[in-house]
Formats: structure tokens, C-alpha cells, sequence
């Protein structure tokens, strides 16, 4: 009876181990979805696991992002729950062996499974088998694809993404994007959400802003305050004509390749909306 009880903790103790490395890949993949390379999210998920701590500027932005951070959190809650049954199971394995020749059978059976997972793990072909049907789970499932739009829209920098109420006095009510051409002076408008509640992505320059209405806009923070202070009439139209001015020229600097300008795709969509296409 003895026997098959340490029988059955030495299966439990391989049965947590391939469970523990099978919740790493997960972890590595779902870290890949939110922007990452494989290789830094691996790293990433081993560390949280194995409680290797390590401060790089990939940790940093691991700590400072929202979901890797809460991957990395439930990686290391189940660590102490895997390592103490692991430990546990281990220990069951070896004790009351009979003799010294059970337990050398017993840790012959224990490196040879120990050896033969490693291998298993090392097969290119099977991870990368397992990495998609992991992927393809996650995204069947789960919403875990959640890239580093900080990282993506340089917002560490004077860049900022924020949403403005538009007041019934504002300078940009009642009019289109294209009549407010707020791209020409480095500033991009991402949605539109109306008062009913209806957002408008990626409005084109027919889009039309009412009091009201809260737009997000992307751009630097000294333009975007300008912005919000910017007076309706004709003070608010020159305003808008210095800052386009004041904007051409430092966008291109002579001999050089052009700064941003509020980006080719969404300079595209602009201009294509003030031709009404």
C-alpha cells in the first residue's frame, strides 16, 4: 500500500512539473500578444516563475503595463502554490523506501523522466506547435492582445493621448475636420464619442464636432493645451493660423528627412476627407 502511495506522488511530482512549464508557455505567449518579442517574453514569464528578479528596461515596461503586469502576478501566486507541491511530492517519492535499492530505482525513474521532459521541451518543432495552439486558444477566448500603445505613440515623451469635452463655446464646435484641419498643426482627432454614447473611430475630416461631443486627440501636450484654450471666432481661426505656421517650421528641418507630422495614414485620411472622398 506504502509503495503505491510513493507511486503515486512521484507521477504527482512529474504530473506538476509538465503543469508548471505548460503555465510558463501560456504566460510567454500571452506576454507576446501584448507586444513583446518571444525571446524577452520568455525571459519575462521564467523570471516571474522562478522569482529570478532582474531590472531591465524590459521588466520596467512589463511593470508599467497593465495586463503583462497582471500575467506576471498570477504567474507568481501559482510559483509558490507549484514549487511547494512540487517539493512535497518529492519528498513522499523517497520516503519509506525498504531499501537502498528501492530508492535508487526510484531516483533512476526520476532523472529519466526529469531528462526525457527536457528533451521533449527542446524540440523545436513541438514548441512551435504548441506557441500556436496556445495563440490560437488565447485568441479564440481570451481578449489578451493588448499592445504597448505607450510605447507605440511615444507617449514617454511630450506626447499625449487625452480625451477634451467640447463646450457649446468652443472654437471646434459645429464645425467638420476638415474645416478645423487640426492635423495641420501636429494635432490628430483618434474618435469622436457623441452624447448618445456612439463612438466614431478614426472620424474622416467630414466628421462633424458639436458642443457636446469629447474628442480624443493625440499630439504634444504644449499643442493640445493650446488647443483647449483657444477662444471661438476669429481669434480662435488665428490661433490656429500661427500654430499651423509655428508648426511648418520646425517640422522640417533643412537638409533633413521630415519630422513627425502627425503621421502618414492619418494625414492621409485627413486630407482625404477634405476632398470628400
Amino acid at each position: 500500500m506504502w509503495r503505491i502511495f510513493m507511486d503515486a506522488a512521484l507521477i504527482t511530482f512529474f504530473a506538476v512539473l509538465l503543469i508548471s512549464m505548460l503555465i510558463v508557455r501560456i504566460a510567454t505567449v500571452m506576454l507576446k500578444l501584448t507586444g513583446i518579442s518571444h525571446d524577452a517574453a520568455r525571459f519575462q514569464a521564467r523570471s516571474a516563475f522562478t522569482g529570478t528578479g532582474f531590472t531591465t528596461s524590459e521588466s520596467e515596461s512589463v511593470v508599467h503595463h497593465p495586463v503583462r503586469r497582471r500575467i506576471i502576478m498570477a504567474l507568481m501566486l501559482v510559483r509558490n502554490a507549484g514549487f511547494v507541491t512540487l517539493a512535497t511530492t518529492l519528498i513522499l517519492s523517497f520516503v519509506g523506501s525498504q531499501s537502498d535499492t528501492e530508492r535508487l530505482v526510484r531516483g533512476v525513474w526520476l532523472l529519466g523522466g526529469l531528462v526525457t521532459i527536457l528533451i521533449l521541451s527542446r524540440i523545436p518543432a513541438l514548441d512551435r506547435a504548441l506557441g500556436r495552439f496556445i495563440e490560437w486558444a488565447l485568441r479564440r477566448w481570451t481578449r489578451t492582445r493588448v499592445a504597448d500603445y505607450e510605447s507605440l505613440l511615444n507617449l514617454s515623451g511630450d506626447f499625449e493621448v487625452v480625451e477634451m469635452l467640447i463646450g457649446d463655446d468652443s472654437w471646434m464646435a459645429d464645425r467638420t475636420l476638415a474645416d478645423l484641419a487640426l492635423s495641420d498643426e501636429g494635432i490628430l482627432v483618434l474618435g469622436i464619442r457623441h452624447p448618445d454614447g456612439q463612438f466614431e473611430g478614426a472620424p474622416r475630416g467630414t466628421s462633424y464636432v458639436a458642443g457636446g461631443d469629447t474628442v480624443v486627440l493625440y499630439g504634444r501636450d504644449e499643442g493640445i493645451s493650446d488647443l483647449r484654450e483657444r477662444h471661438p471666432g476669429a481669434a480662435g481661426d488665428e490661433a490656429h493660423r500661427i500654430a499651423v505656421s509655428q508648426y511648418d517650421s520646425v517640422a522640417v528641418a533643412p537638409g533633413k528627412r521630415p519630422a513627425y507630422r502627425g503621421g502618414g495614414l492619418f494625414r492621409r485620411m485627413f486630407r482625404n476627407g477634405r476632398r470628400g472622398k
